[in-house]
């Protein structure tokens, strides 16, 4: 039996990246750890142990994801762990049980039997794990598969890709001299943050090849190609009973109107949940969203925006596929067609030569919201001169343009907030609205200010989606600085909310993707708020093109692997 030479297998190793990528949900490489040295994770890379086989080394793989991708390696408890190893290997100890059990759903079985092994106390979160380590109970030491926590790394490499952000600095809002007219309602809740990752995890990952093929045996991925209907922007195309909607949803609003457009007809608006990271439950009917009518400022002439490259790409995507019969190529037998052909050879006649049945795309398939955020913190200036508003509103434009004119169906809603019970989202084009001149003018009248409760402008969004939408994929394009902050919402509370509010909708079948265009909040921010979903930052418009189109797939993909496993 021929040996495998160290290349091949650090070569071997490098390729699982995207199976760190997908688990931990964040872009990952995998390398192979100085010899000597256990596996750990800088937040950027895994280092796994050279000298084992590789089934040990693909399950270091999983657990350093899962500490990932469960918050386990957030830097305001790795500050407390630098040059205390005695307290990182308790830690590592009660910590990488509870990861393990957040993304047990995702996980190799053979992972289960160094779950729960009864000698390790329970936690709820990296917070409470943390100050278990610190007490006084009895904590058997990790496995050695666990591998190491080393804090000091951990930090620097933080610091370096950071910045502020993973100082834990956070940069308030401006309050313009305005006083808050609404008290802060969470006054039971605890100072230490806690963090909320059981839905922060999706996969865009698949393929035929090996990789492919491990994470479809993970994840039980079908593939399913759904059609029907006729094409056309401004009607839906597609209505299946088989989805999300055909069951009960996780969260849901108690409000007594039947629809969205029931509730907003009525003036009485409709009730959101927000997901409280400090309690770790839901507050039912917290959030009233309000749909405002939008400003019509007369305008002499709105130009439309520059498609800033995004048609080509945009153009590619959305197809929904059919079978066609009877074609002279295709990828399969048509039976009915063979057999006529068969009898008319026999008969003396001269056979049609079409006897397959071509798979093709040829109709749009997709559905896209796009919320756009208007609070105060996108005033701002950014680095090009413009302000962040200016340059978001344009993106905006330019994604609606260009996915009406080739034939999705697209509704862009903005949105701010000033209270849990005033978040307004402001419809500037429906889904059954044409695009025109008065879009335009609503679009260019809006002006920023107040604030941002991100989390139920994204529940409404992707419930107007799933309402209204009328296809089978279906897409929520939030465009925001990610600054999350309002009455009682502040920032670690925000950003779990949001992170939970993603998930939901992408358990529903909604892709979600968080752009950032032209602002300079800080990457971890960014991480923090918008977690697995897929998100971007654009420093500038020009360069879009060449990103929306993999950002599109990535956001499709994960929200239909995330269905598939809820």
């Amino acid at each position: 039996m021929s040996k495998v030479s160290s290349h091949d297998q650090a070569s071997s190793i490098t390729s699982l990246g995207l199976l760190a990528s997908a688990l931990s949900g964040r872009e990952m490489r995998v390398e192979v750890a100085e010899p000597g040295v256990p596996a750990w994770t800088n937040g950027s890379v895994i280092f796994v142990n050279g000298a084992a086989n590789f089934q040990t080394q693909l399950a270091q793989i999983c657990i350093q994801s899962a500490l990932i991708a469960a918050g386990s390696l957030q830097r305001e408890v790795i500050v407390q762990l630098a040059r205390r190893p005695n307290l990182a290997e308790r830690y590592l100890a009660v910590e990488g049980q509870r990861a393990l059990k957040e993304l047990k759903d995702f996980l190799p079985e053979s992972l289960s039997a160094i779950q729960d092994t009864g000698r390790v106390p329970v936690s709820e979160s990296p917070l409470a794990s943390l100050e278990i380590a610190r007490s006084q109970q009895t904590i058997s030491k990790p496995p050695e598969i666990f591998g190491a926590i080393f804090a000091k790394k951990l930090l620097a490499t933080q610091t370096r890709e950071g910045g502020a952000a993973s100082a834990g600095q956070h940069i308030p809002r401006r309050q313009q001299g305005k006083k808050l007219t609404e008290l802060s309602d969470d006054a039971d809740q605890v100072d230490e943050s806690g963090d909320e990752t059981g839905e922060d995890f999706s996969s865009p990952v698949g393929g035929g090849g090996g990789l492919g093929k491990l994470l479809q045996k993970m994840f039980q991925m079908v593939r399913q190609v759904k059609g029907g209907g006729s094409p056309g922007a401004d009607a839906p195309t597609h209505w299946s009973r088989s989805g999300s909607r055909a069951r009960i949803r996780a969260v849901q609003s108690t409000a007594t109107a039947e629809t969205v457009e029931d509730a907003f007809g009525k003036g009485a608006g409709i009730l959101y949940p927000e997901w409280n990271v400090h309690q770790r439950c839901y507050r039912p009917d917290w959030c009233r969203v309000l749909e405002i009518a939008p400003p019509a400022e007369a305008h002499e002439s709105v130009d439309w925006l520059e498609s800033y490259g995004l048609r080509k790409p945009i153009s590619r995507l959305g197809m929904g596929g059919g079978r066609f019969h009877r074609q002279n190529q295709g990828d399969d037998i048509d039976i009915d067609a063979a057999i006529e052909t068969h009898v008319e050879v026999v008969a003396g006649s001269f056979p049609d030569e079409g006897v397959y049945v071509e798979s093709r795309r040829h109709r749009r398939d997709l559905s896209v919201l796009i919320l756009l955020d208007i609070s105060g913190s996108v005033a701002q200036a950014s680095m090009s001169g413009a302000s962040v508003h200016e340059q978001q509103r344009s993106v905006s434009g330019a994604l609606a343009t260009v996915l009406y004119e080739v034939g999705d169906r697209v509704a862009l809603y903005a949105f701010h907030s000033q209270g849990r019970s005033a978040i307004h989202l402001t419809p500037v084009k429906r889904f059954d609205e044409s695009l025109d001149s008065r879009v335009m003018n609503r679009l260019y009248s809006l002006k920023p200010g107040a604030y941002s409760r991100l989390g139920a402008a994204i529940r409404h969004g992707s419930t107007v989606l799933l309402e209204q939408g009328g296809t089978p994929r279906k897409l929520l394009v939030v465009l925001s600085d990610g600054l999350a902050y309002d009455h009682g919402y502040e920032p670690v509370y925000a950003a779990a909310d949001v992170r939970q509010a993603l998930g939901e909708a992408r358990r529903d079948g909604v892709g979600c993707l968080c752009m950032s265009i032209g602002a300079d909040t800080e990457t971890e921010t960014l991480r923090r708020v918008f977690g697995s979903a897929a998100h971007a930052t654009i420093p500038d418009p020009r360069l879009l093109g060449t990103a929306i189109g993999p950002l599109f797939r990535a956001a499709l993909q994960a929200a239909e692997v995330q269905r598939r496993v809820a």
